[in-house]
């Protein structure tokens, strides 16, 4: 059945009639359309680039790995997430996960590759330094899409992997036409040493500098914060005193969360394609609240149009997924209100569209 939308589309904000014929957008006119939404505020579906389905899912205990992803990705639809990227679970069990489940749009890297000892037990593939560009085209191929490097952590205060063995993992994973991740938290040496490598995205970026940015903008190299588990500075204090970190350790970490940003307002600034992302699962929050994100890079700088596009426009296309145009997937999420106006809106979707397939309100559940 050929579908019509009317409403504001984002970020444009034109009024248009959109057609969906065979799960595909049309300008049209299209014949006998029938109508599912006239008035409102348009979004080519919001984007979660950094989340992990397996972990703190909503799925019942006892649940398999695949059903934890499938329940977080459930949650991230009912938040209007038409797409998401797992930068790394502990079993690939995400792979796969998309619009033929009723779900979102969903990228991969296959597991986290950590050095010995070099992460949370069970969660990353433990290689050492000379396994480590084999490993990462494994996960690349396996995934189809992604491979992902823990760098450091803040407990270890070390780099995980040389920064010859990260630029040789590098070149192993863009030759497959694959592309890599690397998480940052603790050390700039690791952040520099990425940034050397010619990596497609930095991680949460907490030790990044000023000079590194400008050089981040000319070689294309994306910037996913993740400022939604670093919210709660008490939370965050004492997270990382129950993970053992020392007093000096923990206050050099929430030094670099207390000036984060004002370094994404800069890196936005000089050409750094700044992406929303919330952590959930490792991050230890729930799946959903990409809304948050929003607000928060709202806070830090960003235009509102800025921070609803790392979530949306700028994501998909990051992701290699079109927005609303001619010929493109029917992906939309809309709202009675303008999101740009108050992020507060993105809580509320009165319209998921997937794929060309409206998701009835009975098959979300609550973000809110």
């Amino acid at each position: 059945m050929n579908l019509h939308v009317r409403g504001v589309l984002l970020p444009d904000r034109v009024e248009r009639d959109l057609f969906v014929v065979d799960g595909r957008f049309s300008f049209g006119p299209v014949a006998d359309a029938r109508s599912v939404l006239d008035g409102g505020w348009l979004v080519p579906g919001l984007v979660d680039v950094h989340a992990h389905l397996e972990l703190a899912s909503p799925a019942p205990p006892g649940a398999s790995p695949r059903e934890a992803a499938l329940a977080s990705a459930q949650a991230q639809l009912a938040a209007g997430v038409l797409a998401l990227r797992e930068p790394g679970g502990p079993a690939r069990a995400s792979t796969g996960i998309g619009p033929a489940d009723g779900l979102p749009r969903t990228f991969t890297a296959g597991r986290a590759l950590a050095s010995p000892g070099g992460y949370a037990p069970g969660i990353a593939r433990e290689v050492t330094d000379d396994a480590l560009p084999d490993a990462a085209e494994e996960e690349a191929r396996a995934s189809g899409a992604w491979a992902k490097v823990i760098g450091d952590t803040v407990r270890s205060r070390r780099a995980n992997f040389s920064a010859q063995a990260l630029a040789e993992a590098t070149r192993r994973v863009h030759a497959v036409g694959g592309r890599i991740a690397v998480h940052v938290v603790g050390l700039g040496e690791v952040a520099e040493a990425a940034i050397q490598a010619g990596v497609d995205s930095i991680e949460h970026g907490l030790p990044l500098a000023p000079d590194q940015l400008a050089v981040m903008a000319s070689r294309g190299i994306a910037w996913v914060p993740t400022m939604t588990p670093y919210a709660d500075r008490e939370r965050t204090r004492q997270s990382l005193t129950k993970l053992g970190v020392s007093p000096a350790g923990v206050a050099a970490v929430l030094a670099s969360i207390d000036r984060q940003p004002e370094l994404v307002r800069q890196a936005v600034g000089v050409g750094v394609r700044v992406l929303a992302g919330t952590d959930a699962g490792a991050g230890m929050g729930r799946h959903g609240m990409i809304r948050g994100e929003v607000g928060l890079l709202v806070a830090a700088g960003l235009t509102p149009t800025q921070a609803l596009g790392a979530a949306s426009w700028e994501a998909r296309g990051f992701l290699g997924l079109p927005g609303i145009q001619e010929g493109a997937p029917a992906d939309l999420v809309a709202f009675a209100a303008d999101p740009l106006g108050d992020p507060a809106v993105l809580a509320r979707p009165s319209l998921r569209m997937l794929a060309g397939r409206v998701i009835p309100a009975a098959m979300v559940t609550s973000a809110s």
